[in-house]
């Protein structure tokens, strides 16, 4: 299996992640008015796609004659169960917080999900260590939840904007102020499912029958693929919006919309998949933990400002809006760099 042999490769590899995982959600948004309940269908058939691509050839190639079949047999039955599970966990928190982002956008739903997924795993200990210096990380936990607040007020806020505009211009007759908490549960619902799936993740990967980054992606991928089905004929009956559909409005749609779909669960596999492989190589070519903590798990910032700057989901709000939307930014940045300070060791 191919694994990047320099600092330099680790760094653009996880760079490569963050741009993957903090950019793909922005295709449901440019599939126009297409359920992401059904743009789900092909996002699964492309995850699966990118993994049969990426298994059999940078996973099978390379000098160490170690392929992805061979990493997939050694490993034990219960490292493939955790990876299996994580796969199906996952996909449900995937696909709670891309109903979120159909709800509420991509500046809201992904700093509210991974916000509280990197909390629940500083918690879970599967983010920090225990060497970690527990002043910094207490602060950028603070830092991080303060940011899913900031988050969640700034939606709040847009949506009460949002109803009056349509108010006045006679598109809806209630009077009543729209409620901002289905789209902010979703997305925390989904963030916490992401969340947990990493502790599953690292036990797949731990121990003399642990898996590689290829064969552990591999079975996630199958885990979220086979689990999308199930789980969609649940979404499909008991929408979170708008009015139940069937299986058969899947093929009304258009041929871009169904490619976008594809392409949406290529770039997040890859991304999946070159963070698991940046995370596998030795710790003296990981860059240092400020700044790979920031990339590695920057998606959220990358998709807040997608969401802002080029999809405009705050070009209806006024000042608060925007003043509370990049305060979320910073603080969130902020945190993530505390995060990683925290394990850098002490000077002596």
């Amino acid at each position: 299996m191919i694994l990047p042999q320099t600092s330099s490769l680790v760094l653009a590899v996880t760079v490569l992640s963050l741009l993957l995982l903090g950019s793909w959600a922005s295709l449901l948004k440019a599939a126009g008015k297409w359920r992401y309940e059904l743009f789900y269908f092909d996002f699964a058939f492309g995850v699966l796609l990118a993994m049969l691509i990426c298994s059999f050839t940078f996973g099978d190639l390379g000098f160490d004659g170690f392929n992805f079949i061979d990493d997939i047999q050694k490993a034990g039955k219960r490292q493939w169960m955790y990876a299996l599970l994580a796969g199906g966990i996952l996909n449900l928190g995937n696909m709670l917080l891309l109903a979120a982002v159909s709800l509420a956008g991509m500046s809201v739903a992904f700093p509210i999900a991974f916000g509280l997924a990197i909390l629940l795993g500083a918690g879970l200990g599967t983010l920090v260590k225990a060497g970690d210096n527990p002043t910094l990380v207490m602060l950028g936990s603070v830092l991080i939840f303060a940011a899913v607040v900031v988050s969640a007020l700034a939606y709040r806020i847009m949506a009460v904007l949002r109803h009056e505009v349509q108010a006045r211009a006679g598109r809806t007759k209630s009077t009543r102020r729209p409620s901002a908490v289905k789209g902010i549960v979703l997305a925390a619902s989904g963030g916490l499912l992401i969340g947990v799936t990493a502790g599953l993740v690292n036990l797949a990967r731990a121990g003399d029958l642990g898996m590689g980054p290829y064969a552990t992606a591999g079975l996630v991928a199958i885990g979220l693929f086979f689990s999308t089905f199930v789980y969609n004929v649940f979404l499909m009956n008991l929408p979170v919006d708008g009015e139940p559909i069937d299986f058969g409005a899947y093929f009304a749609g258009k041929r871009l919309q169904h490619a976008l779909g594809l392409i949406a669960g290529a770039m997040w596999f890859c991304g999946v998949l070159a963070a698991m492989v940046a995370d596998a190589v030795p710790g003296p070519l990981q860059p240092s933990p400020h700044i790979g903590i920031l990339l590695a798990q920057g998606a959220p910032v990358l998709a807040a400002l997608i969401g802002l700057v080029f999809l405009g989901e705050a070009k209806e709000g006024d000042m608060r809006v925007k003043v509370l939307s990049g305060l979320m930014i910073v603080l969130f940045a902020c945190g993530l760099v505390m995060l990683g300070l925290s394990a850098m060791p002490a000077r002596g």
